[in-house]
């Protein structure tokens, strides 16, 4: 399963890039609005840092700006990736892009029947966002678990991005369904790397190492 982080923190990818596990980013207009900087500049950075998918959001609510949109982000790098909210509008722009071969990742997902729309509409990734769906008592994985078997019964090319992640639980379950891809805060991801019992090792390790004759 590929890991993405989902942040336009400049200094988070960074760090996480160096770790060896990032495969991409994924961003939208709440994250880079916290940053406080120019969108392009930010997502031409990220495209700098990261040699994989980056997903900068459109904000047209409709499909002929949704697409003209689109055709200036993926003039930025050959790695951008069009967000497009997943509507009636959204549908249409992700046909008209998938045409003209710019990738979308069709976001905002809380439902099975939308994922199923949306890969039938030729959008490259599908991103359900769990979290918010288990905030509404809704059991988000399942959507995961639903989506999962969707794509591989009809032999879709559309890869699921499992996003509104909130914590490593979130990610396991999403690598036991069989998610193409996990998008995570790097809060969660620094989580993932660590456990309680690697760190009493780490100091047992050290304590005994001091013991040694020199």
């Amino acid at each position: 399963m590929k890991i993405f982080l989902d942040t336009a923190n400049v200094e988070h990818i960074r760090e996480a890039n160096s770790w060896g596990v990032v495969d991409g980013v994924t961003t939208n207009p709440t994250l880079i609005a916290r940053e406080g900087r120019n969108f392009e500049e930010v997502v031409r950075e990220i495209c700098e840092i990261v040699d994989g998918p980056i997903s900068a959001e459109v904000v047209s609510e409709d499909a002929e700006g949704m697409v003209k949109e689109a055709r200036e982000l993926s003039k930025i790098h050959k790695n951008v990736v069009i967000k497009i909210p997943m509507t009636p509008e959204g549908l249409k722009a992700t046909r008209t892009l998938k045409d003209e071969d710019i990738k979308t990742n069709v976001t905002l997902v809380f439902s099975s029947n939308q994922v199923l729309l949306a890969a039938k509409a030729g959008a490259t990734f599908v991103s359900p966002f769990i979290g918010r769906l288990d905030d509404q008592g809704q059991v988000g994985m399942e959507v995961i678990r639903e989506t999962v078997t969707i794509l591989e019964t009809y032999d879709f090319d559309t890869q699921v991005i499992v996003a509104s992640v909130r914590h490593p639980i979130h990610v396991l379950e999403s690598a036991l369904a069989g998610a193409h891809i996990a998008t995570v805060p790097f809060d969660v991801l620094k989580k993932m790397a660590r456990h309680s019992l690697t760190d009493v090792g780490i100091r047992k390790f050290l304590e005994d190492y001091k013991k040694i004759p020199k």
